[in-house]
């Protein structure tokens, strides 16, 4: 996992814990050379990551569309920043560049990307490694949501196990290396199985 994807808050949150699980994110990440693909912001969670990971000397690639760009929101100090013209190509970007995916705490922007990943993965699109970091149970209510789906026979078991999740740094990056991707059928000769 040379390049990895995080999606995260442009907020920083009311917990100060979702601030320092990002910059031990950030400079785990760091540490093992890797780099950070990110959608570009300078603000909240997304500027406390980027941040920590250019100070402990390691590129940051932001990807960030155009109408936010011109906010002010954009981070100018980064390896590298991509203006796209939409949030589907940011999408399309970070997903090209990355070869890993984490979700910190977040909004529904990170909810979205997060799902849109999982569900390329479902589809066969991609084997690449999905990750939760889950702080302090924030992610408790969507793991039991998720939990839910499969127990009332709306989502596979296995679709389930696309997202792993754990509540520390080195936990999470443990599984996410150890993932092996089960070869999956076509999903569409097996639609009344779910």
């Amino acid at each position: 996992m040379k390049s990895i994807v995080v999606f995260c808050g442009s907020s920083s949150g009311l917990d100060p814990e979702f601030r320092d699980f990002a910059m031990q994110l950030g400079t785990t990440i760091a540490s093992r050379g890797a780099r950070l693909i990110y959608g570009g912001a300078k603000v909240g969670l997304m500027g406390c990551i980027a941040d920590e990971v250019l100070a402990q000397g390691s590129e940051v690639i932001g990807i960030i569309p155009r109408f936010l760009s011109i906010k002010e929101v954009a981070h100018e100090q980064l390896t590298e920043l991509l203006i796209v013209e939409n949030m589907h190509e940011r999408k399309t970007r970070m997903f090209e560049l990355g070869d890993a995916f984490i979700a910190l705490p977040g909004g529904f922007g990170t909810l979205e990307e997060l799902f849109e990943v999982v569900t390329w993965g479902q589809l066969g699109l991609h084997q690449k490694p999905i990750g939760i970091l889950n702080v302090h149970g924030f992610y408790d209510p969507l793991v039991a949501q998720l939990d839910h789906m499969v127990s009332k026979g709306l989502l596979k078991q296995q679709n389930r196990e696309l997202i792993m999740i754990d509540g520390s740094v080195d936990g999470l990056l443990a599984k996410m290396e150890a993932y092996q991707p089960v070869p999956e059928k076509k999903w569409i000769s097996d639609l009344d199985q779910v």
